[in-house]
């Protein structure tokens, strides 16, 4: 039975830099709840009761997040990766978590719709060295591609020019203990890492059933802005009803599946769901259009903003043009001041974007 799952989580985000530089971007929130929350939650559900988390600089951040994993009822270890030296390396200092048994792999940074449940049961049906997830993509020159033949994997190609498939290999894995074997004979890649595609063309060399199993549903990567806020979309969606706990005046108007938790005002205020509004935030004079998420202590006022993320303790305020696609951290401030000489004014960290209408 597979019982153990392992979560590499060390990566830096570089492309959800500037916001990467204060948060690991495993424990940004989507819809309000930290991405490896969800990912915690989908392995639970798939039976898995412990959790090894692969973690680098941002140990501190992700154990403040998930702790023990007892409020899941999982046991969670962390391996420390202190330097980034690829993911088959990740995998390699999680051997003596493993103990010998098989484990699951899942690259921190993904989400899939329907889980990895059927994962699981295709493990425990064939027992093969891996099973290796995959899903359809109309880009199989951005990904790695595999080549399936009498139902095995033959071959792996990453980003190719001229892809013998269109299917993409989706960062879920199931392996035996034999990886760590194989992984001892992968050389580091041209840029100085050792790649898990190249532990599975090993695996492959050796003659090891490497078996594919198709996604269903979509699956998100988060790497970019771009995909956190197509995540939210997609999460908000799920969203059944609409709750409200906070407190909501006669002058505003809530339609759809709008969720509004405790403490939260809304004052003379139009929203339009699906929305989550978090705890101690206030939306006064606003429109919030569909696909927000606001995180708690927020504050939002003569502003419009939609299809956004707007993260804990910022402000919004006096903006006459609409905020949309926007990913916005943790105490950021956006204000709009009559002064004179008028001026635009700017504290930008490294890697800022800054797009006018």
């Amino acid at each position: 039975m597979l019982t153990k799952g392992l979560l590499l989580c060390a990566g830096m985000g570089s492309r959800l830099r500037p916001i990467t530089y204060t948060s690991a971007k495993h424990v940004l929130p989507v819809a309000n709840k930290p991405l490896i929350h969800y990912t915690i939650e989908m392995l639970h559900r798939a039976g898995i009761t412990e959790i090894g988390i692969v973690v680098g600089v941002n140990r501190h951040e992700i154990e403040g997040a998930v702790g023990d994993g007892s409020r899941w009822g999982v046991k969670v270890d962390y391996i420390v990766q202190d330097n980034p030296l690829g993911t088959a390396h990740a995998v390699s200092l999680a051997r003596d978590w493993a103990a010998g048994a098989p484990f699951l792999m899942v690259l921190g940074d993904i989400l899939v719709e329907n889980g990895i449940n059927s994962v699981v049961e295709a493990f425990a049906k064939n027992q093969p060295a891996s099973v290796v997830v995959l899903h359809k993509t109309e880009n199989p020159r951005q990904f790695g591609i595999a080549e399936i033949e009498n139902g095995r994997i033959v071959g792996l190609e990453e980003k190719p020019e001229s892809p013998k498939s269109n299917l993409a290999v989706a960062g879920i894995y199931v392996f035996q203990p034999c990886i760590f074997d194989v992984i001892g004979n992968v050389k580091p890649s041209l840029r100085g890492e050792l790649e898990l595609p190249d532990a599975l063309r090993e695996l492959i060399a050796r003659n090891l059933v490497v078996q594919p199993l198709m996604l269903e549903g979509w699956w998100k990567d988060t790497g970019r802005p771009e995909d956190m806020i197509d995540l939210n979309r997609l999460l908000l969606e799920k969203i059944s009803e609409a709750s409200c706990h906070g407190n909501v005046d006669g002058q505003s108007s809530v339609v759809g599946r709008v969720v509004i938790e405790s403490s939260a005002v809304v004052e003379r205020s139009i929203i339009r769901g699906p929305v989550i509004v978090g705890p101690g935030s206030t939306i006064r004079d606003a429109y919030i259009g569909p696909y927000t998420s606001i995180g708690p202590g927020v504050t939002i006022e003569g502003s419009e903003v939609e299809y956004s993320i707007i993260m804990e303790k910022s402000v919004i305020s006096g903006i006459k043009s609409r905020i949309g696609s926007s990913l916005i951290g943790k105490n950021v401030r956006i204000t709009h001041e009559r002064l004179m000489p008028s001026e635009n004014r700017f504290v930008l960290g490294d890697s800022s974007l800054v797009n006018f209408a």
